[in-house]
């Protein structure tokens, strides 16, 4: 079979579901393009900046389709065959995750750009905010830890690939670097002078091609650099990498986070791009196991486990703090909900079919299905035609992460003042420092297994990270079923946020109980700690369904307006 078949089949599927569910959507959620948004109401050029849909659309894109959607694909693909994963993630992105973004979105801009968890306190209790928020600051922690191994995995030792041609992971550093120096530049130049966002775009992103070309060429390999093994050099790249989502969450968005997401935004157009030449020009076939069993090489079943390895591409609960932290605060109009929301979980969802097909080209029993998937995702759109390409694969890869990492620490950084109540530059920093502190505390824990070699953090933590994600997802369906409900009373809810909710709660409520009790690997203690956070989870989680059903059960009271609730005063 040709994969241009099966891209062909999920484009024509996705353009579908844009086009006539996210069109129902915008209808039952009464979108105004009227309607005063809190970017424009609130305004100050910090937060809150009212921004083109286009602008945002690359923000918001970049921001959401990180790693996710490249590493659970290529895993999940892998162990159980392309057939299940493709599935799911067409029909979870459009009738589960294009849904939870959304409808996410929509409910922070009704209530003043707060986040998810303000409206679960409004709508629910006190209580259930206090769990939301701190279920929501784990899983942030839990995806820091991830990304940024992941990350600085990328930046270390030299990456060989099936031709014997060499990558520089000193060089993919390189690149990365001179890429954070860039929108910040951009940045400057959009505030300070005249330059047209247009004119920016010409300028800067043909840089981005040349800072990959020079990467190769001037690699910083902090081995050599400092006289240090490979180990600790990685450990050091976790550090760096901690210490810049200390100072990036807490600059103006106007000066990192919307230029480099916008030039991010259009990295990732490029990577769908070369990734469709990469596979269709050369006629590549599929050549891997469509099916390969329910049960992978390790042990693990595909129910639970194939719906929380996918978690972004078809459903991700991070994409609702995106929403709601950060998107919100920028939205123009209430109708460009649809394009930023529902449309680019629809494009993140042929993130993850590109990434899948990395997987599907390889030949049955390839010795690469079992290398690291940023690997993988780089041979996939970059091997047939040269090193400069794979260099291209590895440094989207790790774009991608870039916007993930400070926007998570941000968005921490918000749900700790929020609890604390402490404003103001001690309160900022402070909020930030602690979100970032305890990533750093996991990453610089690494254990070595019997081999002597570093077990990889982001492998430990992957179901972990996965599950709880899932079930963050299935949380935030489930406030805004409950914002719905008491909102109009439609049985349209319960089958449109209903279901989906239900549904991502029971795999990850599978998943959770699978890690608590599943026999502890000698090789890695720290897996009593991932057990343990995991009964901590599906607590925050139990508790908020009770408190869920207490208010859908009682009397139901219809707010005063539409469906917004009473102003409330601005944060300070």
């Amino acid at each position: 079979m040709s994969l241009i078949a099966v891209a062909l089949v999920s484009a024509a599927c996705l353009l579908a579901a844009y086009a006539v569910y996210g069109r129902l959507l915008s209808r039952l959620l009464r979108l105004d393009p009227e309607a005063t948004t809190p970017a424009v109401e609130l305004r100050d050029d910090v937060d809150y900046s009212p921004i083109a849909p286009g602008f945002l659309l690359s923000q918001h894109f970049s921001a959401i389709a990180a790693a996710g959607p490249i590493v659970g694909p290529i895993l999940a693909g892998a162990a159980f065959g392309w057939g299940p994963a493709l599935i799911w993630i067409l029909l979870g992105s459009i009738f589960i995750g294009g849904v939870h973004d959304m409808t996410a979105l929509v409910a922070s801009i009704r209530h003043r750009a707060r986040s998810i968890a303000e409206v679960v306190r409004e709508h629910m209790s006190p209580r259930s905010y206090l769990l939301f928020l701190v279920f929501i600051w784990i899983t942030l922690v839990y995806i820091i830890v991830a990304f940024t191994d992941i990350t600085a995995a990328s930046f270390t030792g030299v990456q060989v690939l099936e031709d014997g041609e060499r990558v520089s992971g000193g060089g993919i550093a390189t690149s990365s670097l001179l890429y954070l120096v860039l929108p910040m530049i951009m940045g400057v130049c959009l505030r300070y002078t005249k330059l047209s966002l247009g004119w920016a775009t010409v300028i800067f992103l043909p840089l981005v091609a040349a800072i990959i070309w020079v990467g190769q060429r001037i690699p910083l390999d902090l081995g050599q650099v400092l006289g240090v093994s490979e180990l600790t050099a990685h450990q050091v790249w976790n550090t760096a990498l901690v210490l810049y989502c200390l100072v990036a969450a807490v600059v103006p968005v106007w000066l990192l986070l919307q230029p480099r997401g916008h030039l991010g935004g259009y990295f990732l157009f490029a990577a769908l791009l070369v990734g469709v030449a990469g596979f269709v020009v050369p006629g590549r076939k599929i050549e891997y196991p469509a099916f390969i069993g329910f049960t992978s090489e390790q042990g693990k079943s595909l129910f639970p486990i194939l719906f929380i390895t996918i978690a972004c591409g078809a459903c991700s609960g991070f994409h609702a703090l995106i929403a709601s932290g950060t998107t919100s605060k920028q939205l123009r109009r209430e109708t460009d909900a649809r394009s930023v929301g529902y449309g680019s979980m629809l494009l993140e969802a042929m993130v993850a079919i590109i990434a899948l097909s990395c997987v599907m080209v390889l030949p049955a029993g390839s010795a690469l299905a079992k290398r690291e998937p940023n690997l993988i995702y780089a041979s996939g759109i970059g091997a047939h035609w040269g090193p400069f390409w794979v260099s291209f694969g590895l440094m989207a890869f790790t774009t991608f992460v870039y916007d993930t990492l400070d926007v998570c620490t941000r968005l921490g950084r918000y749900i700790l003042q929020e609890v604390t109540g402490w404003r103001g530059w001690r309160g900022k920093w402070f909020a930030t420092a602690l979100t970032a502190g305890a990533p750093l505390y996991f990453l610089l824990g690494a254990e070595t297994g019997p081999d002597g070699k570093r077990i990889q953090v982001w492998r430990t933590f992957w179901e972990l990270f996965g599950a709880s994600n899932q079930l963050l997802a299935a949380l935030t369906l489930l406030g805004v079923t409950v914002w719905l409900w008491r909102s109009r009373g439609a049985w349209w809810v319960w089958l449109v946020t209903g279901v989906p909710m239900a549904w991502m709660y029971t795999m990850s409520f599978w998943a959770l109980v699978g890690i608590v009790t599943r026999a502890r690997p000698p090789a890695a203690p720290s897996f009593d700690l991932v057990g343990g956070l995991s009964i901590v989870l599906l607590a925050l989680a139990l508790l908020m369904l009770i408190e869920a059903a207490v208010v859908i059960l009682g009397p139901r009271t219809r707010p005063p307006r539409r469906d917004e609730p009473r102003p409330v005063p601005a944060a300070a």
